[in-house]
Protein backbone atom coordinates (compact mmCIF):
# COMPACT_ATOMS: atom_id res chain seq x y z
CA UNK A 1 0.00 0.00 0.00
CA UNK A 2 1.55 3.40 -0.77
CA UNK A 3 0.24 6.76 -0.85
CA UNK A 4 1.44 9.59 -3.18
CA UNK A 5 2.82 12.83 -1.95
CA UNK A 6 2.41 16.64 -2.73
CA UNK A 7 5.74 16.37 -4.92
CA UNK A 8 3.93 13.48 -6.73
CA UNK A 9 6.69 10.43 -5.43
CA UNK A 10 5.54 7.17 -3.75
CA UNK A 11 5.68 6.74 0.21
CA UNK A 12 5.25 3.43 1.66
CA UNK A 13 2.73 2.57 3.97
CA UNK A 14 4.41 4.26 6.80
CA UNK A 15 5.85 7.16 5.07
CA UNK A 16 8.96 6.11 4.10
CA UNK A 17 10.68 6.81 0.50
CA UNK A 18 10.95 3.48 -1.83
CA UNK A 19 13.85 0.86 -1.12
CA UNK A 20 14.10 2.83 2.89
CA UNK A 21 13.22 1.18 5.87
CA UNK A 22 10.96 1.59 8.14
CA UNK A 23 10.97 4.09 10.80
CA UNK A 24 11.03 1.74 13.44
CA UNK A 25 12.96 -1.04 11.62
CA UNK A 26 15.23 -3.08 13.78
CA UNK A 27 13.66 -1.56 17.09
CA UNK A 28 11.97 -3.91 19.67
CA UNK A 29 9.45 -3.05 21.06
CA UNK A 30 8.43 -5.87 24.11
CA UNK A 31 4.97 -6.83 24.76
CA UNK A 32 3.79 -5.76 28.11
CA UNK A 33 1.32 -7.61 29.57
CA UNK A 34 -1.72 -6.19 31.31
CA UNK A 35 -2.92 -6.62 34.66
CA UNK A 36 -6.68 -8.06 35.48
CA UNK A 37 -7.33 -4.79 36.49
CA UNK A 38 -6.28 -2.25 33.37
CA UNK A 39 -7.93 -4.96 30.93
CA UNK A 40 -10.78 -4.49 33.02
CA UNK A 41 -10.29 -0.64 31.99
CA UNK A 42 -9.79 -1.05 28.79
CA UNK A 43 -12.94 -3.03 28.00
CA UNK A 44 -14.91 -0.73 30.26
CA UNK A 45 -13.87 1.96 28.20
CA UNK A 46 -16.14 0.56 25.45
CA UNK A 47 -19.27 2.62 25.44
CA UNK A 48 -22.29 -0.29 26.82
CA UNK A 49 -24.73 0.74 24.72
CA UNK A 50 -23.52 1.78 21.43
CA UNK A 51 -23.65 -0.43 18.54
CA UNK A 52 -19.56 0.20 17.96
CA UNK A 53 -19.06 -0.37 22.23
CA UNK A 54 -20.92 -3.65 22.26
CA UNK A 55 -19.12 -4.57 19.36
CA UNK A 56 -15.47 -3.22 20.39
CA UNK A 57 -16.41 -5.29 24.11
CA UNK A 58 -16.51 -8.10 22.18
CA UNK A 59 -13.57 -7.96 19.98
CA UNK A 60 -11.20 -6.75 23.08
CA UNK A 61 -12.61 -9.78 25.54
CA UNK A 62 -12.53 -12.23 22.89
CA UNK A 63 -8.75 -11.31 22.21
CA UNK A 64 -8.04 -11.27 25.90
CA UNK A 65 -9.82 -14.40 26.26
CA UNK A 66 -8.53 -16.18 23.40
CA UNK A 67 -5.18 -15.42 22.60
CA UNK A 68 -5.86 -14.90 18.99
CA UNK A 69 -3.79 -12.58 16.74
CA UNK A 70 -5.20 -9.75 15.14
CA UNK A 71 -5.32 -11.53 11.62
CA UNK A 72 -6.85 -14.09 13.06
CA UNK A 73 -9.88 -12.44 15.13
CA UNK A 74 -10.93 -9.64 12.01
CA UNK A 75 -10.70 -13.34 9.66
CA UNK A 76 -13.43 -14.81 12.05
CA UNK A 77 -17.24 -15.66 10.03
CA UNK A 78 -19.76 -15.81 12.42
CA UNK A 79 -20.34 -19.68 11.43
CA UNK A 80 -16.52 -20.24 12.74
CA UNK A 81 -17.40 -19.84 15.83
CA UNK A 82 -19.61 -22.01 18.23
CA UNK A 83 -21.09 -20.29 21.07
CA UNK A 84 -22.35 -23.74 22.69
CA UNK A 85 -18.77 -25.55 22.87
CA UNK A 86 -16.77 -21.80 23.27
CA UNK A 87 -14.84 -23.01 20.29
CA UNK A 88 -13.58 -20.84 17.18
CA UNK A 89 -12.57 -22.26 13.82
CA UNK A 90 -9.54 -20.58 12.43
CA UNK A 91 -9.06 -21.49 8.56
CA UNK A 92 -6.55 -19.04 7.98
CA UNK A 93 -3.38 -19.17 10.30
CA UNK A 94 0.17 -17.80 10.88
CA UNK A 95 1.19 -21.83 10.51
CA UNK A 96 -1.44 -22.25 7.48
CA UNK A 97 -3.31 -24.96 9.11
CA UNK A 98 -6.77 -24.76 10.26
CA UNK A 99 -7.25 -25.13 13.85
CA UNK A 100 -9.89 -25.56 16.20
CA UNK A 101 -9.46 -22.54 19.59
CA UNK A 102 -10.94 -22.77 22.74
CA UNK A 103 -12.12 -19.47 24.56
CA UNK A 104 -13.09 -18.73 28.16
CA UNK A 105 -16.74 -18.73 29.42
CA UNK A 106 -16.02 -14.75 30.41
CA UNK A 107 -16.13 -13.92 26.62
CA UNK A 108 -19.58 -15.59 25.86
CA UNK A 109 -21.99 -12.34 27.35
CA UNK A 110 -20.55 -9.50 24.81
CA UNK A 111 -19.82 -12.31 22.20
CA UNK A 112 -24.16 -12.74 22.76
CA UNK A 113 -24.50 -9.39 22.91
CA UNK A 114 -22.66 -8.15 19.59
CA UNK A 115 -23.79 -11.34 17.90
CA UNK A 116 -27.88 -10.32 19.05
CA UNK A 117 -26.68 -7.05 17.78
CA UNK A 118 -25.13 -7.94 14.48
CA UNK A 119 -28.80 -9.77 13.60
CA UNK A 120 -30.61 -6.19 14.74
CA UNK A 121 -28.91 -3.98 12.60
CA UNK A 122 -29.73 -6.65 9.69
CA UNK A 123 -26.08 -7.46 9.78
CA UNK A 124 -26.64 -11.04 10.66
CA UNK A 125 -24.73 -13.59 8.52
CA UNK A 126 -25.02 -11.28 5.66
CA UNK A 127 -21.72 -9.79 6.65
CA UNK A 128 -19.33 -12.00 5.90
CA UNK A 129 -16.61 -11.22 9.02
CA UNK A 130 -18.26 -11.70 12.62
CA UNK A 131 -16.21 -8.59 13.19
CA UNK A 132 -17.85 -6.06 10.80
CA UNK A 133 -17.97 -2.45 10.65
CA UNK A 134 -21.88 -1.53 11.09
CA UNK A 135 -22.90 -1.55 7.66
CA UNK A 136 -21.26 -5.37 7.45
CA UNK A 137 -17.43 -4.25 5.55
CA UNK A 138 -14.65 -5.76 7.23
CA UNK A 139 -12.65 -4.20 9.96
CA UNK A 140 -8.71 -3.02 9.48
CA UNK A 141 -6.13 -4.12 12.14
CA UNK A 142 -4.88 -0.46 12.21
CA UNK A 143 -8.62 0.39 13.22
CA UNK A 144 -8.44 -2.28 15.97
CA UNK A 145 -4.40 -1.08 17.00
CA UNK A 146 -5.81 2.71 16.86
CA UNK A 147 -8.85 1.59 19.25
CA UNK A 148 -6.52 0.13 21.68
CA UNK A 149 -4.63 3.41 21.83
CA UNK A 150 -7.57 5.21 22.47
CA UNK A 151 -9.11 3.07 25.02
CA UNK A 152 -5.60 2.95 26.69
CA UNK A 153 -5.34 6.39 27.13
CA UNK A 154 -9.20 6.89 28.18
CA UNK A 155 -8.55 3.91 30.68
CA UNK A 156 -5.36 5.56 31.98
CA UNK A 157 -2.85 2.69 31.12
CA UNK A 158 0.57 4.15 30.16
CA UNK A 159 1.60 0.97 28.61
CA UNK A 160 2.08 0.07 25.49
CA UNK A 161 -1.19 -1.56 24.15
CA UNK A 162 -1.63 -3.47 21.49
CA UNK A 163 -3.38 -6.72 19.94
CA UNK A 164 -0.37 -8.80 20.39
CA UNK A 165 -0.39 -7.68 24.16
CA UNK A 166 -3.33 -8.72 24.79
CA UNK A 167 -2.06 -11.94 23.48
CA UNK A 168 0.40 -12.27 25.46
CA UNK A 169 -1.44 -11.23 28.62
CA UNK A 170 -3.62 -14.22 27.80
CA UNK A 171 -0.55 -16.40 27.85
CA UNK A 172 0.83 -15.37 31.26
CA UNK A 173 -2.44 -15.52 32.50
CA UNK A 174 -3.04 -19.25 31.93
CA UNK A 175 0.46 -19.91 32.47
CA UNK A 176 -0.30 -18.12 35.96
CA UNK A 177 -2.95 -20.71 36.26
CA UNK A 178 -0.64 -23.74 35.61
CA UNK A 179 -1.80 -24.72 32.12
CA UNK A 180 1.00 -24.81 29.73
CA UNK A 181 0.32 -22.17 26.69
CA UNK A 182 0.91 -24.93 24.18
CA UNK A 183 -2.28 -26.64 25.56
Amino acid sequence: MSTETSTGGQRGRFGQAPGQPAPNAGRHFPAEVLTPGEVASLIGSCPGRAPTGIRNRALLTLFYRSGLRVSEILALRPSDVDTAKRTIRLLDTKSGHAQTRHYHQAADDALGRWLDTRRALGVGHHGKRLFCTLDGSPMSDNYVRGLLKRLAVKAGIDKRVHPHGLRHTFACELEATGTPVTV
